[in-house]
């Protein structure tokens, strides 16, 4: 995840009163807001799903515009910065190593994982599964194809 912008090109020139496009699902609002926290444009609380609500700091007083996550791109000539999920900021033709004026810290949770229903976790396939796409051949179409904008975690 990662910030973008068409009208400024270094985070250090955002403005106050700037409009700020965000994810409006639970999920991708909460970890949008943890990215703009981590680039000391706000403060949060400690609350586990964060909304435009939890923040206790905003010297900038951003303004918020909570958006379906598919469409933020979309919103790009009218905010001044929008939070855009990688896989969106691809389609949209961004590079998040490029265009984005601060990308979410490597060390960031939201990590996809190979998930079972309990009781088939011993599975040949799925053991199988597992191993083939955490294979280090997987990694490294990853990190090609890619080239940093998707960050193999295992």
């Amino acid at each position: 995840m990662g910030v973008y912008s068409k009208k400024i090109k270094d985070i250090k020139e955002l403005k106050d009163g700037s409009t700020v496009a965000i994810p409006n699902d639970p999920t991708n609002e909460s970890r949008a807001l943890d990215v703009l926290a981590s680039a000391g444009l706000i403060k949060l609380n400690d609350n586990p799903l964060k909304t435009p609500l939890d923040i206790t700091e905003n010297p900038k007083k951003l303004k918020f515009e909570e958006i379906e996550t598919a469409q933020v791109p979309r919103t790009l000539d009218d905010v001044t910065i929008a939070v855009i999920n990688t896989n969106y900021a691809l389609n949209a033709n961004l590079n998040p190593t490029k265009d984005a004026l601060v990308l979410e810290s490597k060390d960031s949770p939201y990590t996809n994982y190979v998930v079972v229903k309990v009781g088939n976790e011993n599975s040949p396939k799925i053991k199988a599964l597992d191993k083939a796409v955490t294979s280090p051949e997987v990694k490294k179409f990853i990190e090609e194809k890619y080239k940093g904008a998707i960050i193999p975690t295992f």
